[in-house]
């Protein structure tokens, strides 16, 4: 296939996909390590800082009565966080649908005066929930009022397919309608657009909250100078902060008071979010062609063709080029996807180097097809591996050359059929070459009946003639062998000639490189003939 062709292909899988969100997943685990880098090594302060007064286990344990019997408290804490300073309220809690004046007589209105009371000063924001089916859970109609109008806001997350919260989105469908959320309607009642986008998780420090009776304590004492300190001109939470209720997944850990907590409470996602609206802003996705952009410069490494260690070499600097220009990116509030970039990256180095290896795979497997009947596996593995490389003209090495044949061979093939004469010299010869390998030599041709091996060239020995010798004595061992078997079947016995040839040769390619042919001079001869 064209290399033009083939850079095509890679993209429009690059493009399909970075752009068809396939590997989104990856992109988001990606993104909570960069998160958790920056929040670690380049933490940014969050201004205004969201103060989160939370309620857990100690304060249920504190104030006694169920939570939903709480008006008095809360109306005392709205006063309190009023009465401070608060730039706004919000109460992420969830209030009774109904009166409760006939559980404990005089409830309502207190918690009416509070809310009442507080709005004056402070805009006011209210929690809604909804039902397992999905509808809006309403509250008491006199808390609404109390509150203002714009107060109300729905305490919902959108939450990925991996359980996690990393977006903040309005854009949630409760009753068939768009709704204004907790979060965004704080931001709004202090003057502040709210769109949407990925949540900055590097933005603040880990919360720290007040708890419920402590504030409750300092307006009960009148402490005015404490209250002040903590709300004076700061957004204020209210919500749950139970160990194990209400608690979602995040990114990063979120709360001072459980460092390496994988959840964080309601509350506090709440305000994460409410800090990115009031400072400098949500997570906004980089351009779609921007993206694509470096998808197509990641495929054009489709026609760089290096050595597999300079390719593994060349995706491991594109991948780390990519995340940390992602990184870079996201410290300013801009989201990056480099996944299918690396992946891109990877398959445009790495097919080729796999098609090559492939290649040359399928070129050892014919290279032993095809000589491994005429070399010891020794020397099979320097052909393969390459170490087998004989200069062009030769080069002079000590070796001892082998000749055998069948005595009277022309005589014996006469009484035989062509497929009889085949069948005897294929199973001789299948016997006489395993003991030339075994002993270290290099079958160098057939010839009719007759063998010619080296030993010594290509592979060096410690002793060529010494091993030479022992092939032979093998050699006619083993014809003794083979002749008490063709007497047993009926057939006549038949004898071999050994010679062996020692001395001075020059080894080399003459003519072509892919012909190897082997000369000698200053030699002597010895017979060995049974």
């Amino acid at each position: 296939m064209p290399r033009a062709a083939s850079t095509f292909i890679v993209l429009l899988l690059a493009l399909a996909a970075g752009l068809g969100g396939l590997v989104k997943p990856l992109d988001m685990r990606l993104l909570d390590q960069q998160f958790s880098l920056l929040r670690t090594l380049a933490p940014m302060a969050a201004a205004p800082e969201v103060v989160v007064v939370g309620f857990d286990e100690v304060t249920s344990a504190e104030l006694r009565e169920p939570l939903a019997l709480w008006h008095p408290h809360l109306a005392r804490f709205l006063q309190a966080a009023a009465s401070a300073g608060a730039a706004a309220i919000g109460l992420d809690l969830v209030l009774p649908d109904r009166s409760l004046d006939a559980v404990v007589s005089g409830n309502d209105i207190k918690l009416v005066s509070g809310l009442v009371l507080a709005r004056r000063s402070t805009p006011l924001v209210l929690a809604l929930t909804v039902d397992p089916a999905g509808h809006t859970r309403p509250i008491y109609p006199a808390f609404a009022a109390a509150a203002g109008p714009d107060a109300l806001g729905y305490a919902l997350l959108d939450v990925d397919p991996d359980g996690k919260i990393r977006r903040f989105d309005e854009r949630i469908d409760v009753d068939g309608r768009a709704v204004p959320t907790l979060a965004g309607q704080v931001a709004r009642r202090l003057g502040r657009p709210v769109g949407s986008g990925l949540i900055d998780y590097a933005s603040g420090a880990p919360f720290a909250f007040v708890p419920l009776q402590t504030v409750l304590g300092w307006w009960d004492s009148g402490n005015s100078a404490a209250l002040q300190q903590v709300f004076a001109g700061k957004p204020v939470l209210l919500g749950a902060v139970f160990r194990f209720e209400d608690r979602h997944p995040v990114p990063v850990s979120l709360t001072a008071w459980d460092k390496d907590a994988p959840t964080a409470p309601g509350v506090v996602v709440h305000a994460q979010v409410l800090r990115n609206l009031l400072g400098d802003g949500l997570v906004q996705p980089v351009a779609q062609w921007q993206v694509g952009l470096l998808l197509a410069a990641a495929a054009l490494l489709w026609w760089w063709r290096p050595r597999p260690w300079l390719a593994l070499a060349g995706v491991l600097l594109v991948c780390s080029c990519a995340v940390l220009l992602s990184t870079l990116a996201l410290r300013y509030r801009m989201h990056l996807p480099v996944v299918a970039v690396m992946l891109t990256a990877a398959l445009a180095c790495g097919v080729p180097q796999l098609l090559q290896a492939m290649r040359r795979l399928n070129e050892r497997q014919r290279l032993r097809l095809a000589f491994a009947g005429y070399v010891s596996p020794p020397v099979m593995d320097d052909i393969l591996s390459g170490r087998l490389n004989p200069v062009l003209g030769g080069q002079r090495v000590f070796a001892c050359v082998l000749f055998s044949d069948i005595r009277g061979y022309t005589t014996r093939s006469e009484h035989s059929s062509p497929e009889q004469t085949v069948a005897f010299l294929n199973s001789y010869f299948e016997r006489v070459v395993p003991i030339i390998h075994h002993h270290g030599g290099t079958v160098v041709s057939f010839m009719g009946d007759g063998i010619m091996a080296a030993f010594g060239v290509p592979e060096k020995l410690d002793n060529a003639c010494a091993s030479a010798f022992a092939a032979a004595r093998a050699m006619l061992a083993d014809r003794a062998r083979l002749n008490a078997e063709l007497v047993a079947g009926g057939e006549p016995p038949f004898q071999i000639g050994i010679g062996l040839h020692t001395g001075e040769a020059v080894a080399g390619h003459i003519g072509a490189a892919s012909r190897p042919h082997c000369s000698h001079h200053r030699s002597r001869c010895i017979h060995a003939a049974r």
